[in-house]
């Protein structure tokens, strides 16, 4: 029975795979010679021919700022929601966890016209702001500190701390295993995140890597060289692959240890 649950297992991630293998196979591939011989010509062409450094600033930039943010105003909200008691505490508790249950794609519409109204239209702020606040993060890190002993906060209070000095030297310390889970997940999503960048943004300053990519595909001089494409794809996929890679064990003990199934 193990065995051949593990057969089963490698099974599917062979087919997991199998979209990655063709991408690399296309983005190496010579297509004006016979047969296969290895190139990176494709490679050079794709960088040359779009502008993906500015697209991997805009990125970084993006996934960084957001990350930043998020760390701050899950860090405070879930402290108050685990350890201060103030009216109407599981009412706005439970909007936060209404959040987690509705769509994206439903908040398009609504954010989309806020970012008008805000004058700040085709800009990575437009891009960052409706994620600088995570329910998800929220909710994930108040169970944490909610498993934190109370006694420990006494302590630091006879010390002198106060709430502040409190969540930096008591509970963000003891929630990191928390904070890491997190921050890969939110990682992972901005820096693939399409839809609402799309939406937003009409220039290359401020355009990340997903929507560049795109843009490069639909080009009509790039839409038929496929091995153009797939180097292209590879510019946007492979740091998120190489730092799993590298960072897999941390990847899987953090999961582990913030409790995520």
């Amino acid at each position: 029975m193990n065995r051949l649950i593990s057969i089963s297992t490698y099974v599917l991630a062979l087919l997991w795979a199998l979209p990655l293998f063709g991408i690399i196979y296309m983005a190496f591939k010579d297509t004006k010679a016979p047969g296969y011989s290895l190139t990176f010509d494709n490679f050079n062409e794709a960088w040359n021919t779009a502008p993906f450094g500015q697209y991997y600033i805009n990125t970084l930039l993006i996934v960084i700022v957001i990350l930043a943010v998020q760390l701050v105003t899950m860090t405070l909200a879930a402290y108050a929601f685990a350890r201060m008691n103030f009216i109407g505490q599981g009412i706005v508790f439970l909007l936060y966890l209404v959040q987690i249950m509705i769509p994206i794609e439903l908040l398009i519409f609504p954010n989309s016209n806020t970012i008008a109204q805000l004058g700040i239209y085709d800009t990575k702020l437009a891009i960052m702001a409706p994620y600088f606040i995570s329910a998800f993060g929220i909710f994930l890190l108040r169970q944490t500190f909610k498993g934190i002993p109370y006694e420990l906060e006494e302590a630091a209070k006879m010390e002198g701390c106060n709430r502040l000095q409190t969540i930096w030297h008591v509970y963000v310390p003891l929630a990191k295993p928390t904070y890491i889970a997190f921050g890969l997940i939110s990682v992972c999503h901005q820096w693939s995140n399409f839809l609402w960048p799309l939406i937003i943004t009409d220039s290359d300053e401020n355009r990340p890597l997903t929507v560049g990519l795109s843009m490069f595909a639909k080009a009509s001089d790039s839409g038929a060289q496929w091995g153009v494409v797939g180097a292209a794809t590879l510019f946007v996929a492979l740091p998120l692959l190489m730092a799993f890679f590298i960072f897999q064990k941390q990847f899987i003990s953090s999961f582990m240890h913030s409790g995520i199934k």
